[in-house]
């Protein structure tokens, strides 16, 4: 065993990863992501013995748990980096405990002192979650540490818009010492854990408010799903910020600017709708990037996660740029803002004149911009479309997509849901039916995209605000139902801050997490009524009556 990793929905053989990624990570950056983690540990117990809110640590906390996301960062180089640049910071703070008098905590990583990187390479295999050897205690660290991952994500989309929220970080420090406490019962990480969920909504709430305060609310939008005869940059992701940067360098350019996977939502924002190079949506979920960067012909910026390590023979390699957390040997990276100026995508525009247009793959449109807002004014005809049978249920579908086979499973279920059923949608879970014929009730169009995962805080708006229409006591007593997929720790979070809301019986697929132990399972199971998926006619069965 070389490494071990199962945060994601991909784990080898469902237990984890342990000779290589099947994200495509090598064993080295997997460690080293783990190295990085443990350095957080030490610094969230110095900041507690400082009680410090400082701007500079607070920063680089989010923006390294952010990096240790599956696909997000590939690069040793750059997580070498991050490290050397927590331990500067680390010094910097027992420095400050010492000139204060304050004793330093008994941590390892408060005194590992690394002479050069062949040490981060013999460090990083032995502080890894297999450290923890209670199976349980592993289990509820590991959920907590995911949660905090896709946390910092949101919270760093939030920031770059200049919103941010002391608590949260003050949460973030708080379950960061809680992985280095081996006197925690189970019960006492459970508790945290559920905590994780209350700030993970306070987190999607406030990147909600960043989102709109900026681009406005979004809107019922018709998205292009065809091209044009320029040359363009495609941009993958979930920046909304980076975007606007972009589309303001492109404008007057002759170069256009079109969404791949995630970052689909942006166009349902009204500040987009004044640029006229951007076009629309090109392709489908990140999984299948590889064929359709190729096709694409120019450039492609990575804002964020999502990335898949191009094949040996792809023609598109030296045309991808990174940007914010993402990293990739050998392919570009542009800077980070500074002084408050736009981040500078000269270099991508330059490159995108030399490319030829893209190649049409699909045409047509789909729709979505059913964010909470959207859909509250649609309230009336939602609420009289329940109360006279026209709407039966609602279907919660958020999430993600992946490349597994059974995903296949969303697709099937979603064309098998009766007429007189809509689905509520969030993440790219939604490339599995956004396309599909399902048709509308009443003009109520049968798939109700909110936008990125993010955005499943719309999801959870929006139930909350048919249960005070219903006059209802209890979310769970709503007609909707919770069938959702995930892949990595942005929909962890998600999860946690639907059970901290309250939803209960939440299907989760296509498998369960294998950081999960049985016990673990079992706790979830008999609090909060999470199973995991069966075949569509069985789960069909359960959803809508009678028993499978």
């Amino acid at each position: 065993m070389s490494m071990f990793c199962f945060q994601c929905q991909e784990a080898a053989k469902g237990t984890g990863c342990t000779i290589k990624g099947v994200c495509g990570k090598t064993d080295v950056v997997a460690n080293s992501q783990d190295l990085l983690i443990w350095v957080l540990n030490g610094l969230a117990l110095l900041q507690e013995k400082l009680k410090k809110n400082d701007p500079k640590l607070n920063h680089f906390v989010l923006d390294a748990l952010f990096a240790t996301i599956t696909n997000a960062n590939f690069d040793k180089e750059s997580i070498f980096n991050k490290i050397k640049k927590g331990l500067a910071l680390r010094d910097e703070l027992k420095q400050e405990c010492i000139t204060k008098g304050i004793t330093l905590p008994a941590y390892e990583a408060i005194n590992w002192n690394p002479s050069s990187d062949a040490d981060f390479d013999t460090k990083a295999p032995s502080v890894g979650v297999l450290t923890t050897t209670n199976e349980d205690i592993r289990s509820l660290k590991s959920l907590l540490t995911y949660g905090l991952k896709g946390m910092a994500a949101y919270a760093e989309h939030a920031l770059n818009l200049g919103y941010e929220n002391k608590d949260v970080y003050a949460f973030i420090y708080k379950a960061l010492r809680a992985a280095t406490d081996e006197t925690l019962t189970v019960d006492e990480l459970v508790a945290l854990v559920m905590e994780c969920g209350k700030f993970g909504v306070e987190t999607m709430a406030l990147l909600d408010k960043a989102n709109t305060s900026s681009f406005g609310n979004p809107e019922l939008t018709h998205v292009n799903i065809g091209v044009r005869n320029k040359p363009a940059i495609l941009i993958s992701g979930h920046d909304l910020k980076d975007l606007e940067d972009l589309l303001e360098q492109t404008q007057g350019t002759g170069v256009d600017v079109y969404t791949h996977s995630e970052m689909l939502p942006a166009h349902y924002y009204p500040k987009f709708k004044k640029y006229e190079n951007f076009v629309g949506n090109y392709g489908n979920s990140w999984w299948k990037q590889k064929e359709e960067f190729e096709s694409f012909n120019g450039p492609i910026l990575f804002t964020t996660n999502c990335l898949v390590p191009p094949a040996s023979t792809a023609t598109y390699a030296d045309k991808v740029y990174m940007t914010g957390a993402t990293g990739y040997p050998g392919f570009k990276y542009i800077a980070n803002r500074t002084n408050g100026n736009q981040k500078d995508f000269s270099e991508i525009i330059a490159h995108a004149k030399r490319c030829a247009a893209p190649t049409q793959i699909e045409e047509g449109e789909i729709i979505g911009g059913f964010a909470h807002n959207q859909v509250i004014q649609l309230a009336d005809k939602v609420v009289e479309a329940v109360k006279t049978g026209a709407i039966r249920k609602f279907f919660v579908m958020a999430g993600c997509d992946g490349r597994m086979k059974d995903r296949d499973y969303y697709t099937r279920f979603a064309e098998s849901l009766p007429k007189d059923t809509v689905i509520l949608t969030a993440g790219c879970a939604k490339y599995r039916y956004n396309k599909l014929p399902l048709g509308d009730i009443n003009g109520i169009p049968r798939v109700l995209d909110a936008g990125q995962c993010n955005d499943s805080y719309s999801l959870a708006v929006i139930a909350l605000k048919l249960k005070e229409v219903f006059e209802l006591n209890d979310i769970n007593e709503l007609p909707i139902a919770y069938n959702i997929a995930w892949y990595e720790q942005k929909a962890v979070i998600v999860l946690l801050a639907l059970l901290y809301l309250g939803v209960k019986n939440i299907h989760l697929g296509p498998t369960l997490p294998a950081f999960l132990s049985p016990n673990v399972v079992k706790v979830l199971v008999e609090n909060f009524g999470i199973s995991g998926i069966k075949s569509v006619d069985e789960d069909m069965k359960i959803f809508l009556g009678g028993v499978a």
